[in-house]
């Protein structure tokens, strides 16, 4: 994974001493506790800098992780899975960030459509992955106890977070709910609904180990104080 870090070659020629202690913790030491695996940390890792709102970093670790595993349709799934929960505001930067990368490993562009719903179906299909996720009987606790004027929001959730952007191709359920854990940890200040997709991550089949695996990962760019409100969730919730 060190790798990773080597596009950072303005920090490591004129602050050589940080470089190679934050190389030797981030992309070597938090690895030892880790069972992820390349992908998954790679993927963990560029989430949680959109998040971060760190575009030039996201950009030197995206040139190596195109040469590892990582494919276009990921990089894609990856920035589209971002909008529901950091916001188009905070993810526009990378959309541009991913086109200059793209154009410079001469991907072509644009990939083509991984969508599987329409206007006809968004709803109804974006339903059917928040039962299988999260419960059906919980999603209808929620929308009975949601104000009348704020039905809205539950329906945004069905048809834009679900239907338009879960149902896509690209990313199966473990890694499209492990990224968006890694999005609303990184954000902080979001513990309800980090609860929410931890229970959402151990229904698709990650497990404890996996979600502490992830924020073994990206601790190093969200800090202790988030990874640490992150594992309390987890612990809360796993027992």
């Amino acid at each position: 994974m060190k790798k990773l870090f080597d596009n950072f070659g303005r920090i490591q020629k004129n602050d050589p001493e940080f470089y190679e202690i934050f190389k030797n913790f981030a992309y070597g030491e938090v690895f030892e506790y880790s069972t992820l695996t390349e992908k998954e940390s790679i993927l963990v890792t560029l989430a949680s800098l959109i998040a971060c709102q760190s575009p030039k970093a996201f950009k030197k670790i995206l040139l190596s992780a195109l040469d590892c595993d990582i494919t276009p349709v990921e990089v894609k799934e990856l920035l589209y899975q971002s909008v529901p929960y950091v916001g188009f505001g905070r993810a526009h930067n990378f959309f541009g960030v991913v086109i200059k990368v793209f154009e410079k490993k001469e991907i072509e562009m644009p990939l083509p459509p991984r969508s599987n719903t329409d206007a006809s179906n968004r709803y109804v299909e974006g339903r059917k992955l928040q039962d299988k996720y999260f419960g059906s009987e919980m999603i209808e606790i929620m929308n009975k106890n949601t104000p009348v004027d704020q039905q809205h929001f539950n329906r945004f959730l069905e048809g834009f977070c679900f239907g338009d952007f879960y149902t896509r191709d690209g990313l199966d359920d473990q890694l499209r709910e492990l990224i968006t854990f890694v999005f609303i940890a990184t954000l902080g200040g979001c513990e309800n609904q980090l609860r929410g997709h931890t229970q959402g991550n151990l229904t698709v089949g990650n497990n404890k180990e996996k979600l502490i695996s992830a924020i073994t990962v990206i601790m190093p760019y969200i800090g202790f104080p988030r990874s640490l409100n992150a594992l309390a969730i987890v612990n809360e919730i796993c027992e």
